[in-house]
């Protein structure tokens, strides 16, 4: 059967009013089952899936339309419940509408186009709220995926920002380290801007503690050193003699290249007693 096939069950205990049912939906895409008592139209329910809307009477032996579509409800709560009566029995059936969760009553006799306009408005509603049921479960889906996947994102940081905790941990000590060593070290990028100056080399330069860095190394070195950075530059390593204020010193330079593409050059100063 298709999902979207339309089936409604009519119950009621007189068997010209469900011939009549049947005739007025006669030209409908409808399929109609009957039943000609609450417990038989039960015992439908249970056997036969895909009802949307049920539709009774209110004056039945047995069980009245309300306590059958009450019934009704418990089992089948996304049907569309609808329920028949005469004049004489509307102020009964409006003071237990709210009981069997019906969605509207027709009063007997009824007229057959007031009739149809009224199942079909309950059809409408029925797969309304079939789509409204699917969207919020996808919704219910999407945001468990979402949730899911927001407690990645923050395992992720979390880890990440372990990471650069250690990270930064691991360059400033490597500072310290660099601040405490007894021989001067500045680092060059690879277009001579110096990015790196230690307290010693700031000491044999003559310079003040941090003014070196971001300067132009032709314009912040002596001559001598920036002759050694050219020879570097073109052997790669050099070491040359330099006369720096604090007397003359060994200068050895390196051009470093790694294998994430950074380059530079490193120059060591180093006094000539302690280069012996």
């Amino acid at each position: 059967m298709n999902d979207d096939q339309v089936r409604i069950l009519c119950v009621d205990d007189e068997k010209n009013v469900l011939r009549a049912l049947e005739r007025i939906f006669m030209d409908e895409p409808y399929e109609i089952l009957i039943a000609m008592s609450g417990q038989e139209g039960l015992d439908v329910l249970s056997d036969e899936p895909g009802i949307q809307v049920v539709i009774s009477d209110f004056r039945m032996p047995g069980m009245n339309g309300v306590d059958f579509l009450k019934e009704v409800y418990k089992r089948r709560p996304d049907t569309v419940r609808i329920v028949l009566s005469g004049y004489a029995d509307i102020a009964a059936v409006v003071a237990a509408i709210n009981d069997g969760r019906i969605y509207k009553f027709i009063p007997k006799p009824w007229n057959d186009d007031e009739l149809k306009v009224t199942i079909n408005n309950a059809i409408e509603r029925y797969f309304l709220q079939k789509r409204n049921q699917q969207l919020t479960e996808e919704l219910k889906v999407k945001n468990e995926e979402l949730t899911l996947l927001n407690e990645g994102l923050e395992n992720l940081v979390a880890e990440r920002t372990e990471e650069l905790r250690f990270q930064n941990r691991v360059l400033d000590r490597a500072w310290r380290v660099l601040e405490s060593l007894p021989i001067g070290v500045v680092g060059l990028d690879a277009d001579g801007m110096i990015v790196q100056c230690n307290m010693k080399a700031h000491e044999l330069l003559g310079r003040d503690s941090g003014e070196m860095i971001g300067l132009e190394r032709a314009a912040a070195l002596p001559d001598d050193i920036n002759r050694l950075v050219d020879e570097v530059i073109e052997k790669d390593s050099a070491v040359a003699n330099v006369l720096m204020s604090g007397g003359e010193v060994v200068s050895r330079g390196v051009y470093m290249r790694h294998s994430d593409g950074q380059e530079g050059i490193i120059l060591a100063f180093v006094g000539k007693e302690e280069w012996r």
